[in-house]
Order: structure tokens, then sequence, then C-alpha cells
């Protein structure tokens, strides 16, 4: 483990220590934690760089799920993420339902330590890469783990056609 960012949050470590697995946490200026500006400044991959993104239903009450997805895919809610969440139509959730849900900030969010009973779905081909980035929690940090930790989520799915290549 390495942690040169003294931010991340105590559900977080604690679920990356019982997990076993190697982890870095990485400090990030805020300004550059969404996606595009990270990879740009920190010379990441964007293949490796992976977005996590609320959708909801439209139904009432809303059914939610995390969705994982690689930064150079998009995610296929009109089909496969609808039809996983038994709805007519689904969408993204807006940045305060993420916000109320995970307590994370867009740019930020990970499936780490979530709040229990929010389903968290994994776009299969993540499982492939040697190491994943995610949110840290919050937008000064992100954590660079490999893609095992999902078998260290609760409610986590990994699922084959979730996203397609953009």
């Amino acid at each position: 483990m390495t942690d040169i960012s003294g931010t991340t949050l105590p559900q977080i470590k604690a679920v990356l220590d019982a997990s076993g697995l190697d982890y870095e946490v990485w400090r990030c200026d805020d300004r550059l934690a969404d996606t595009a500006a990270f990879c740009a400044h920190y010379n990441v991959p964007p293949a490796n760089s992976v977005n996590a993104i609320l959708v909801r239903s439209k139904t009432d009450p809303a059914q939610m799920a995390l969705c994982m997805v690689p930064a150079t895919h998009r995610l296929d809610v009109n089909r496969t993420v609808r039809k996983r969440l038994g709805a007519k139509k689904a969408s993204f959730a807006p940045p305060e339902d993420t916000r109320a849900l995970t307590g994370m900030e867009i740019g930020g969010v990970t499936p780490i330590g979530l709040p229990p009973g929010l389903p968290v779905w994994v776009e299969a081909s993540v499982m492939a890469l040697d190491y994943v980035i995610l949110g840290g929690g919050n937008r000064t940090s992100k954590l660079k783990v490999p893609p095992e930790i999902f078998d260290h989520v609760p409610g986590c799915e990994i699922i084959e056609g979730l996203a397609n290549p953009a």
C-alpha cells in the first residue's frame, strides 16, 4: 500500500486494507479530478481510468445502480442498464442525487465503502486490465487498484455489455 495523500476516507481505507490487495492512493488536484483532465495531466491511460456513473430509472420510486465504466467506453443506458433496472426509461442521475446517495462529489465517486444496498455494476472488460484508477471518495485523491477489488465490493456484479467502446 502507498498512501501519499492522507485523504482516504476511513470506510474506503478499511475495505482496501481488508481486501489484502496492493493499492495506492494518489493525491489529485481537485481542479483535475474529472477524467479527461486527470488522465492528461497525470499521464494515465484512459483505458485504465474507470468512471463511476450513477443511473436511475424514471419510475417512482426510482431504482438506482452505480455503473463502473472505462473512460474509453460509453454506458449502454438505453438497453442494458434500462433492462437491468427493470424500467421503461433510465437516465444518468443528477449530481445532487449522486452526492446525496453516495456522500461523494462527481469526479471522486468510488464503489468502495458505499452505503449498503446500492448495486454496483462493472463493465466486464474492466476485469482484464492490470490495474484501474478509481475515484478516492473525494476530488482530491484517486485509487490505483487491481480490478479484483470489485470482488470485495458488496452488491457488485460484473456485466458483459454494460458499456461499449466509444
